[in-house]
């Protein structure tokens, strides 16, 4: 049950910050949008639900700086996202089947054998089983709109696939990656005598050629002790700066010397090391055509929208509704 919230709760968080929950409340309305209305109560719990989002990634100034960027745009994504509801309505468009499998997927990979136990899942998250179902079918009712008018229209020639590599190379090339074996003593709690010798130890039996996975687990007192010192493999960029200098000269096979770094000590091994290199056309081929097809996709949804807009009543009756 704990991996079901976890992937519900995934779900959840994509489907938030896209639909918009209808309630039967008497309240403030802040726009109306054809015969649709976005009531004070939806916009402050989209607001909510997408800053709890902004939040699950973002700190410090960086997030004040989306939040501030959230309330400049939110009124205008709410009325896109009702626009797009209503443009789905009028062409009669039905995901019934696919929501019934999307959750019947859900319950298959979460090991969930009844409704029941989905609802007391989203239960949890609190969030009631019907506002589960009803966001999904907004979400996915939008997601077909889109593709139904604008995405199955968007074709793309070999040529442009050709001509974005040859422009973007550098966005295609693999850094230097490099595989290692670690050999792991921590400082704390013991004198520098007992740090000397067991690093004595080590170095005596590196020396001798004995095999280092085989050191690593006799002595290594970290995790990688159980794995023989494997501690896999990083691409240039994701070790921490102290462990991968020493390691850029290394020939493979070599063993760097004892690196103190943050108060431990450390023996690396490279094991392989596969250098910078350019991709081949074809093993990026798919990535490329979907980048266009997503710069593509979202020029003409914005011209969808535009056309859209232009044939709809609205009228926002409070341009910057309270969120407090």
């Amino acid at each position: 049950m704990k991996r079901a919230n976890k992937i519900i709760g995934v779900f959840l968080v994509l489907i938030a910050a896209t639909g918009i929950c209808g309630q039967d409340l008497v309240e403030a309305i802040v726009a109306v949008v054809n015969d649709d209305i976005i009531t004070l109560s939806q916009y402050k719990q989209e607001f909510t639900s997408r800053v709890r989002m902004l939040r699950a990634q973002l700190q410090g100034e960086e997030l004040s700086q989306q939040q501030e960027i959230l309330k400049e745009n939110l009124m205008e994504s709410l009325i896109t996202d009702l626009l797009l509801l209503q443009e789905a309505r009028k062409l009669g468009l039905n995901v019934a089947e696919q929501v019934r499998m999307t959750i019947e997927n859900i319950k298959r990979e979460n090991n969930l054998t009844s409704d029941e136990q989905l609802q007391k899942a989203l239960a949890q998250q609190g969030i009631t089983y019907e506002d589960f179902v009803k966001q999904m079918e907004q979400n996915m009712l939008k997601q077909n709109i889109i593709f139904s008018e604008v995405g199955r229209k968007i074709a793309i020639d070999d040529s442009e696939i050709v001509s974005y590599y040859k422009v973007h190379q550098e966005d295609f090339i693999e850094p230097i990656e490099y595989t290692l074996k670690m050999i792991y003593i921590a400082q704390e709690g013991k004198s520098p005598e007992e740090i000397e010798s067991k690093k004595g130890q080590i170095d005596q039996k590196i020396e001798a050629n004995e095999d280092f996975g085989q050191v690593a687990a006799e002595f290594s007192e970290g995790p990688e002790k159980d794995t023989q010192g494997d501690l896999g493999s990083y691409k240039k960029g994701e070790l921490q700066k102290d462990l991968e200098q020493p390691i850029e000269g290394l020939e493979v096979g070599n063993v760097t010397p004892w690196l103190n770094v943050q108060g431990a000590w450390y023996r690396l091994k490279l094991v392989e090391k596969k250098e910078r290199r350019l991709k081949e056309f074809q093993e990026v081929r798919k990535e490329i055509e979907g980048r266009i097809f997503e710069e593509r996709q979202q020029e003409e949804l914005e011209r969808y929208m535009v056309d859209i807009r232009n044939k709809s009543y609205i009228k926002i009756l409070i341009a910057n509704p309270p969120i407090d």
